[in-house]
C-alpha cells in the first residue's frame, strides 16, 4: 500500500475526527522535513493537547529553520505547562546552541518543574557547556527528577568539574538518580571517577550496577 498524498494528508489533518487526524500527523514520519512541516503547522493549535503535544515532538524531528522559532513561541507563550514542557524539549531535538538563551530563561522563570525538567534534558542535548550554573542548581532542586535530569545532562556536556557536586547523589534513595549518576560519571574521568563506579557497582540496583559496569568499560576504553 502506497503512502498517502500530501493532499490526503493535509485533508485529513482537518477533519472533525481526532483520531484521522492523530493518523494523519504520523503519516508525516515518512515525509521530508521542509513538506512536512507547513502540514504539521496545521495541528499547533488543535483542540487535542495529545495532537499537539505529537505536533510539538515532530518539529523536533522534521527541522527546518521554521521550527525554532515556532518552538521559542510557544515555550514562551503556551498557558499549558505540559505543551510548554513540550516545546522545551523539542529544542533540545533541534541541537541549536542558539536555544541556550531561551531554554536558560524558561528554567528560572517557568515555575512547573515539569517545564524546568525538559529544559535540563535539552540543555544536555544541546551540549552547551554554559548550563553548567543553571544544571549545579538543579542539583539542588526539592524535586528528585530534576536531580535525575541535571546529573544526565552535566554528563552530556562532560563537565568535569562537576564530579564532586553529583557525588553526593551515590547515596540518594532514588535508584534512577543513582543510574543517571553511574552513566554520567561514564563521561567524566577524574581522580574520584573510578572509586566511584567501583562503590555503584556493588549498588543493589541492576540497573545502577550495570551502569556503573558499563561506564567503568567505558572509560578503561578511552584510556587505551
Amino acid at each position: 500500500m502506497s503512502a498517502p498524498s500530501l493532499e490526503v494528508i493535509s485533508a485529513q489533518l482537518e477533519s472533525p475526527n481526532l483520531r484521522d487526524r492523530m493518523v494523519a500527523l504520523a503519516s508525516l514520519r515518512h515525509v521530508p522535513p521542509e513538506d512536512a512541516v507547513p502540514l504539521i503547522k496545521k495541528v499547533l493549535d488543535d483542540e487535542s493537547l495529545q495532537l499537539r503535544s505529537m505536533a510539538i515532538f515532530a518539529l523536533g524531528i522534521k527541522q527546518t529553520p521554521e521550527c525554532y522559532p515556532i518552538l521559542v513561541r510557544i515555550l514562551e507563550t503556551d498557558p499549558d505547562y505540559g505543551i510548554r514542557a513540550d516545546a522545551a524539549g523539542a529544542l533540545g531535538y533541534l541541537g541549536d546552541v542558539r536555544a541556550f538563551e531561551v531554554l536558560s530563561r524558561a528554567f528560572y522563570e517557568d515555575t512547573d518543574w515539569l517545564v524546568r525538567f525538559s529544559v535540563a534534558v535539552s540543555l544536555g542535548n544541546i551540549k552547551d557547556p554554559r548550563a553548567r550554573a543553571i544544571l549545579i542548581q538543579a542539583l539542588d532542586s526539592n524535586e528528585v527528577i530534576l536531580h535525575q535530569a541535571a546529573i544526565a545532562a552535566l554528563g552530556e556536556i562532560q563537565d568535569i568539574e562537576s564530579v564532586d557536586s553529583i557525588l553526593r547523589f551515590a547515596q540518594s534513595d532514588d535508584w534512577l538518580v543513582r543510574q543517571r549518576l553511574a552513566e554520567a560519571l561514564g563521561s567524566l574521568p577524574s581522580p574520584k571517577t573510578i572509586p566511584a563506579l567501583k562503590y555503584l557497582e556493588k549498588d543493589s540496583h541492576p540497573n545502577v550496577a550495570q551502569a556503573a559496569r558499563i561506564s567503568l568499560n567505558r572509560l578503561e576504553e578511552t584510556k587505551d
